[in-house]
């Protein structure tokens, strides 16, 4: 079974980045992470305690919990260390709010359901990593290793609101299974499809809960992968 081995959250701080003339910008993101070992609790737009800043490209209801597999902590801690940054990575290192193991991108589906203590989340997409990846782990190309990898993790929408921590299990609810996250990455970040993907988002089943927000969309069908419209996320002011 898969097992939740880190908690992290992290405030909005300011980062330096690489600008495009060859210079440094400031800019301010809140994907530094710190794990936590107390319970969290969990709403609508993500952790509490966790703030983002560029909406563009995280947060919102589509995009409130950001996921990633512990087995690719050895593939970066290699690559960083070619790049001349050696050390081992913390948990939250990658800019998730949970570190997972038994939940690899070929093994997760869109619309899959994740059950971990009271909460219940729904997988909706890969994660598209930006230039403050790169910003954050020091050189310049570690957001195109992200792509050309496959290892991107995953945002999932929350369901049902609650507590979670550290040490719970996962357990999995296989969804509809029409596009794994592996299989989306792949069609989100090729060619002509990258600017479409998203365009049309079939309705995931609604929360058990009737007082809880609606449950967000996830795209559940290969036809979806080319309408001309795009949607944006939704939410208060946060992001990576």
């Amino acid at each position: 079974m898969a097992k939740l081995v880190a908690v992290s959250v992290g405030r909005a701080a300011p980062l330096d980045a690489r600008a495009g003339d060859g210079g440094v910008r400031r800019v301010m993101s809140a994907i530094r992470k710190t794990p936590t070992s107390r319970a969290v609790a969990v709403g609508a737009l993500g952790l509490d305690g966790d703030e983002q800043v560029d909406l563009s490209s995280h947060g919102g209801l589509d995009k409130a919990v950001y996921l990633y597999p512990a087995e690719h902590y050895p593939f970066w801690e290699t690559v960083r260390g070619q790049a001349g940054a050696a050390g081992a990575l913390p948990h939250g290192a990658l800019g998730e709010n949970l570190t997972a193991s038994g939940l690899l991108e070929a093994q997760v589906w869109v619309g899959d359901r994740l059950r971990i203590g009271e909460v219940e989340l729904v997988v909706t997409q890969p994660r598209t990593p930006c230039y403050k990846f790169d910003a954050h782990f020091g050189f310049r190309w570690a957001s195109k290793m992200m792509v050309q990898s496959g290892y991107t993790g995953f945002y999932c929408a929350v369901v049902r609101p609650g507590r979670l921590a550290a040490g719970e299990h996962i357990e999995l609810v296989a969804g509809e299974r029409a596009v794994s996250i592996e299989q989306a990455h792949r069609l989100k970040t090729r060619g002509q499809h990258r600017d479409c993907f998203w365009g049309r988002l079939v309705p995931c089943p609604s929360s058990a809960q009737p007082s809880a927000p609606p449950a967000p969309r996830a795209s559940c069908s290969r036809r979806a992968f080319c309408s001309p419209s795009r949607r944006s996320g939704a939410g208060r002011s946060r992001a990576r």
